[in-house]
């Protein structure tokens, strides 16, 4: 058994040794840049740490792991050019390091690179391991048109904007600790509780991810605060702030979500003094630590010892301690 920090050096050196020798180089530059910007590799570590509960050989599926990674990453190039944001983990975005079109082209070759990664299994766990990896990307694809789809609703429920980041972040951690175990010859039932262990947790994180986009301190969080805030994004945290606003408060609320011409620093701070005032960040945080203490019911009942449990349960109690 291996823990977290030993899987990510594997990782890492993994990610670091593999060879981007096809040309045109100017297609294959920005995939290495984008995967050499560091990142905690949670999806991957996640994968090899779900194997490791049954087997002691995580190397092995090695390239599905990193395949995961690279098709994660895809999604975080993509992403940022549709909300053109200027840092990613702290570094320039491919599209404003390059343009939108070489974000565009290389993100696809990615894409496939990821699933070129994926299918270096062993046949026969492949066609497993390709329905779950194939359904995961659709459902991601679905979750972020959702997330599209409600900056433009000022009626989103919490209930739909909790099965949109199920569906855009949930699902791929869930996807890495499943396939860790298919992989590694668990049974069903063992693939599934792994699989609802990380949906919950992935819910915990997302959520944790947006409170530290409006607390979080940039330096640490890798990109600039606020940004869901100046793009009108239906969160937990704006969805509950209007719900539970004061009329005066809601009033204040809607002027913002409808400013069309706005400082974004006058913005953030006004945004978030009305989520201080309503209690959002308590209302959040309470949340998270729900949703992470169910994940935690479904990891007891994996049918290995404790003992071998407990790298994985460490890791994820580290995740949703980042600092803010």
């Amino acid at each position: 058994m291996f823990p977290s920090d030993e899987i990510l050096k594997k990782v890492n050196d993994a990610l670091d040794a593999l060879p981007y020798d096809r040309r045109p180089s100017s297609l294959y530059e920005p995939i290495s840049y984008v995967l050499s910007l560091g990142g905690k590799r949670i999806r991957p570590v996640l994968m090899l740490l779900g194997y490791n509960l049954f087997r002691e050989d995580p190397e092995r599926i090695m390239m599905q792991a990193l395949g995961l990674e690279t098709y994660h990453n895809y999604t975080l190039l993509h992403d940022d050019l549709m909300d053109q944001a200027d840092l990613r983990r702290g570094h320039q975005t491919v599209h404003r390091r390059w343009d939108a079109n070489t974000a565009i082209l290389s993100g696809d070759s990615m894409l496939v690179l990821a699933y070129q990664r994926m299918a270096q299994c062993d046949a026969r766990h492949l066609p497993a391991v390709m329905q779950l990896f194939t359904e995961t990307a659709l459902e991601i694809g679905e979750g972020q048109q959702y997330d599209m789809d409600f900056e433009m609703r000022n009626d989103v429920t919490e209930d739909e904007y909790i099965e949109m980041i199920r569906l855009k972040t949930s699902v791929l951690l869930a996807c890495a600790l499943k396939m860790g175990a298919i992989l590694a010859d668990a049974s069903d039932e063992d693939a599934r509780l792994l699989y609802k262990f990380g949906e919950k947790v992935g819910l915990a994180f997302q959520l944790q991810d947006d409170l530290l986009d409006v607390y979080g301190d940039p330096a640490v969080f890798g990109k600039a605060i606020g940004g869901d805030i100046t793009s009108n994004k239906k969160t937990y945290m704006l969805i509950n702030a209007i719900n539970r606003a004061n009329a005066e408060q809601r009033s204040e609320l809607m002027r913002w979500i409808n400013a069309r011409d706005f400082d974004r620093q006058e913005k953030i701070a006004a945004v978030t003094s009305l989520y201080d005032a309503i209690g959002i960040r308590q209302l959040c945080e309470q949340k998270i630590n729900s949703y992470f203490d169910e994940a935690l019911l479904y990891l007891d009942q994996v049918s290995v010892s404790d003992e071998r449990k407990q790298y994985l349960r460490q890791y994820t109690a580290e995740m949703m301690k980042r600092e803010s």
